[in-house]
């Protein structure tokens, strides 16, 4: 094997081990591939490893690669800050949002997808750590938005996203704010079954506090280059 499968494997490996120690089915935590600013050629390394979805923050980047790799069956996540004249690429080409923060955008998201394609996935990402300047919606708005999302045409409420600080030490709270969010969702009777954290650092720590799909990208293609755009 390649140096891709393998790290794919170590991957598969640590999820595994981690769903063990959480008492939680294996098949309950998805692995999503951060591949931007990586090659299509990484990328289709990685799904010859058995991955499929893919994720990308870059337009122009992840335009290049689907197209590129459009002979593959993959499935393509946008998990960037999106600005309001970049919603229709993300709508006709992306099968996932991972960080919608503001209402505006999914209001585009919504009269932009195109009615052949199957919804837009999308999760309202969710600043737990409460850090300035930092993507993401406080915790107590962020029902707000999901109730708005959940009511759009063209778009699937599926659930939160966030990105906590780079500490383990405080990893274990954040996490569990986000599933508690996720838990007073599902009270209310939203239709919310994703909790997107946890990264190469803190997969483990994820897991054990509910993560439903976790975003990897260094421990499977190595360091990030600077991206091109």
């Amino acid at each position: 094997m390649g140096a891709i499968a393998d790290a794919v494997q170590a991957c598969q490996n640590r999820i595994v081990l981690a769903c063990a120690e959480a008492g939680r089915p294996r098949d309950g935590v998805r692995l999503l591939a951060v591949s931007k600013t990586f090659p299509a050629a990484a990328v289709r390394e990685a799904h010859a490893a058995g991955l499929t979805a893919f994720g990308e923050s870059y337009l122009q980047e992840a335009r290049d690669k689907q197209d590129a790799l459009s002979d593959l069956a993959l499935e393509w996540h946008f998990i960037g800050p999106l600005q309001g004249n970049k919603t229709r690429l993300v709508a006709e080409r992306f099968a996932w949002v991972h960080a919608l923060e503001r209402e505006k955008i999914a209001w585009r998201l919504s009269e932009q997808r195109p009615v052949s394609l199957p919804p837009l996935n999308v999760c309202v990402q969710i600043n737990v750590s409460a850090e300035p300047g930092k993507h993401g919606l406080p915790l107590e708005r962020g029902l707000e938005l999901a109730r708005l999302v959940a009511s759009l045409p063209g778009l699937s409420l599926r659930g939160f996203m966030t990105i906590p600080e780079a500490s383990l030490q405080f990893a274990h709270t954040r996490f569990a704010r986000l599933r508690d969010l996720l838990e007073r969702a599902r009270a209310e009777g939203l239709p919310v079954d994703t909790l997107s954290m946890g990264m190469s650092a803190d997969l483990e720590v994820a897991i054990l506090e509910g993560a439903t799909l976790v975003r990897i990208g260094s421990a499977i293609f190595g360091a990030r280059p600077l991206p091109n755009n």
